[in-house]
C-alpha cells in the first residue's frame, strides 16, 4: 500500500477474494459522515497530478479523497462495492444507502471542477457551518433564489447518528423526489394540496438538510427546546434516539435593510450593537405526525401555503453559532481564511465583548476582586516596610549620599578658583636689561 503526500491521505488496495485492505476498511469507516468519499480508480497507480491535489484543497470542507489501482482480477469486488466496470473512474459515495455516482474517463481540470461542484453535497445536504448560506439556511444569509426573496423555508431533520436517523433521511429523500415528480408532473395528475412545497421547492425558496443533533448541540436544542429534547440533542445519554423535522421559515424586511444602509453608525459599538440579532425573522413548527412520505409532504405543503397567505409575527432572535466538524489543514490555510465564513470578525468581537459582560455580572467576580486589591496593597506596604527598615544592605553610602557629599566641595573649589589669579604671562614681568626708547618728536628732524 502506498500512501500520497498532501491532501491526498492513501491508496485503497483489494487482497484476494476478502474483500478491501484495512487501509481501504479505515478510510471508509473513519472518514466523517460530512464528507463526501471521492475514489480515483487509475489502471497504473500514479499518484496525483497537480490539479486533483488543488482540488482536493478546494474541496477539503466537503469531501476525501483516495486512489485505488484497478487490476482485473479484482474487478468482481469493485463492481460488488462500488459498482464498478473499469478504470479510469471517479466513485462519490454520498449518504448512507444511496447508490454510489460513477463516473468514467479521465478529467481534466475545468472536467473534474463541474464534477465536484455537482457531488460536494451529499444527497440530502447536511446543515453544517460551511453548507448554511449556500443552503439559504441561515438567518443571517438569503434564500437560494437570490437576495430579492423575501420568505423561504428551510426542513430540517436533526438527530444522532444511528439507524433511525438514516432511516429517517431516506425519509426526507423520498419527500424531495415527491415533489420534484408534483412539479414535473401534468397539471391534471398533480396533488393540489402538495402544489406549494413543489412550487416553492422548484423556486429554490424550500430546502431540505439534516442536523447532527449531537455535534451541533446548541444549535440543536435552540429550535427543539422541550423536555424530550435530549432524546435528539446533546451526547447519547440513553439506548433511545428520536429523529425530530420542523421547519424553519424565514423573513426579511427590506425596508428595515435599507434604512440600516441609509443609516451609518457613529462608532464601531453602534455598528456592532445593530446586528446584535439577525436580520431575518425565524418562526418554528415542529412535525408530530407519522414517517409517512405522503404525510410529511403535505405537512410541508400546508405550512408553506399558511406562511406564504398569512400575516404572521415578525420575530427575530439571536442564533447560535454552527461548530465546525473539522479545522481547517495548516497547509490549505491563508491569511484570508483565519476567519471562517459564518463567523466574521464583528461577530468574534461582540461574542467576547458577551463574555466579559457574563462575567461582570458574576456574583462572585466582586469578592475576587476585593480579595486581589486587597493581596496587591499588602505586597506593596511590606516591600515599603522592609525598605524603610534596613536602607542599605552593605553599611556603605550609595552613590546618592556619595553625590551628595561632593556636591558642596565641588562648589566650594570653583568659588577658590574664580579668586585666585591666573597664571603669569610673558608680558606681565620686565627683563633686568631692557631699555625703555625715547619717543622722538615728529619735529625733530
Amino acid at each position: 500500500e502506498r500512501f500520497a503526500p498532501l491532501v491526498i491521505p492513501l491508496f485503497l488496495t483489494c487482497k484476494g477474494l476478502d474483500g478491501l485492505s484495512l487501509t481501504g476498511k479505515n478510510f471508509l469507516a473513519k472518514t466523517g459522515p460530512h464528507k463526501v468519499k471521492v475514489i480515483f480508480f487509475s489502471k497504473t497507480g500514479e499518484r496525483a497530478s497537480p490539479f486533483v491535489r488543488q482540488i482536493s484543497r478546494n474541496y477539503w470542507a466537503y469531501a476525501s479523497f483516495a486512489f485505488v489501482l484497478w487490476r482485473e482480477e479484482e474487478s468482481s469486488i469493485w463492481w460488488n462495492t462500488f459498482e464498478v466496470e473499469s478504470a479510469p473512474a471517479i466513485v462519490f459515495l454520498k449518504d448512507p444507502g444511496v447508490k454510489p455516482v460513477v463516473y468514467y474517463g479521465s478529467f481534466n481540470n475545468s472536467r473534474l471542477s463541474e464534477v465536484m461542484e455537482q457531488n460536494k453535497l451529499q444527497e440530502l445536504p447536511q446543515l453544517r457551518s460551511v453548507t448554511s448560506m449556500e443552503l439559504g439556511c441561515d438567518a443571517r444569509g438569503y434564500s437560494r433564489a437570490g437576495s430579492d426573496t423575501t420568505i423561504w423555508y428551510c426542513v430540517i431533520l436533526a438527530g444522532r447518528l444511528s439507524p433511525e436517523l438514516n432511516k429517517m433521511r431516506e425519509t426526507i429523500r423520498r419527500v424531495q423526489e415527491t415533489l420534484l415528480s408534483d412539479d414535473e408532473s401534468n397539471a391534471a395528475d398533480t396533488d393540489q394540496s402538495l402544489s406549494p412545497a413543489a412550487v416553492a421547492f422548484r423556486n429554490k425558496r424550500l430546502t431540505f438538510a439534516w442536523l447532527d443533533g449531537e455535534a451541533q448541540d446548541r444549535y440543536c436544542s435552540f429550535y427543539l427546546f422541550s423536555e424530550t429534547s435530549f432524546e435528539t440533542c446533546g451526547a447519547r445519554r440513553d439506548m433511545s434516539d428520536v429523529p425530530r423535522l420542523f421547519i424553519v421559515r424565514y423573513k426579511r424586511n427590506t425596508t428595515e435593510d435599507e434604512a440600516k444602509i441609509e443609516r451609518k453608525p457613529r462608532n464601531i459599538w453602534d455598528a456592532m450593537q445593530e446586528q446584535e440579532v439577525d436580520p431575518a425573522s425565524q418562526l418554528v413548527v415542529r412535525y408530530n405526525g407519522s414517517d409517512e412520505i405522503p404525510q410529511i409532504a403535505k405537512w410541508v405543503s400546508e405550512i408553506i401555503q399558511d406562511g406564504d397567505s398569512k400575516d404572521l409575527p415578525f420575530y427575530r432572535a439571536k442564533t447560535p453559532e454552527l461548530v465546525p466538524e473539522d479545522s481547517e489543514p495548516l497547509l490549505t490555510r491563508s491569511a484570508q481564511s483565519l476567519f471562517s465564513k459564518s463567523i466574521g470578525m464583528k461577530q468574534r468581537i461582540r461574542n467576547i465583548m458577551g463574555q466579559c459582560y457574563d462575567y461582570l455580572g458574576d456574583p462572585r467576580i466582586g469578592p475576587a476582586l476585593l480579595l486581589a486589591a486587597l493581596m496587591s496593597f499588602g505586597t506593596i506596604w511590606l516591600m515599603r516596610g522592609q525598605q524603610l527598615a534596613h536602607p542599605s544592605q552593605s553599611g556603605q553610602p550609595g552613590p546618592s549620599a556619595n553625590e551628595d557629599e561632593n556636591r558642596p566641595a565641588r562648589r566650594k573649589r570653583a568659588k577658590k578658583g574664580s579668586n585666585e589669579a591666573g597664571p603669569p604671562s610673558i608680558t606681565d614681568e620686565e627683563p633686568k636689561d631692557a631699555y625703555q626708547m625715547p619717543l622722538l618728536d615728529s619735529d625733530s628732524d
